[in-house]
């Protein structure tokens, strides 16, 4: 599996496809929210998983995301990156969770298995040495991994939704990819 192989231009759902459908959305249109939801629960999900840590916790977050894109999909503005937008709504709802419950937990191994299956940029086969990979990682190289790997965010988009500078997501980024290497070589100097 290469890590690395994704473009920045290559986004894992066209932009203008989300933008569509977040329009659509904002008009009431119920299959065009389901378009929208079934595009982008995974990311929503991966997002909300690797700041909570907890995979009932995330999945909450992740109705509770959906549930605020349904209300303010008219909030939208088709400038920016519209997964880029529902991430931000996410990670500010999981945020906002964890200062609710003052509290943060490890991610044990059968959490990071309720990411969704059916993450059409993760292929099935790929997911067990995945997961491997990533629980060697920080916290913020599991997350800047996910939303680039799995989410398929450019990196800039990431730096943005991180509130990190685009220098320090590039190199915790390509750290993470050689630790990953690393364990998945049997090599764990790093």
């Amino acid at each position: 599996m290469d890590m690395g192989a994704r473009t920045e231009t290559e986004p894992s759902q066209p932009r203008e496809d989300l933008r569509d459908l977040l329009a659509r959305t904002a008009c009431g249109d119920h299959e065009a929210f389901e378009g929208l939801y079934a595009a982008a629960r995974g990311a929503v999900y991966a997002m909300a998983l690797s700041v909570l840590k907890n995979a009932e916790d995330a999945a909450d977050v992740t109705q509770e995301t959906f549930v605020k894109v349904w209300t303010g999909a008219g909030q939208y503005r088709p400038s920016g990156s519209p997964m880029a937008w529902l991430l931000t709504i996410a990670r500010n709802l999981a945020r906002m969770k964890l200062r609710r419950d003052s509290r943060q937990v490890d991610l044990t191994e059968r959490e990071w298995d309720a990411i969704p299956a059916r993450s059409e940029t993760v292929p099935a086969e790929d997911r067990a040495v995945l997961q491997t990979a990533l629980a060697g990682l920080e916290d913020a190289e599991r997350q800047i991994v996910l939303l680039h790997a799995a989410s398929g965010l450019k990196h800039r988009e990431i730096a943005g939704l991180l509130e990190m500078p685009l220098a320090t997501v590039l190199s915790k980024y390509h750290r993470a990819l050689k630790k990953m290497k690393a364990k998945l070589e049997g090599d764990d100097v790093l």
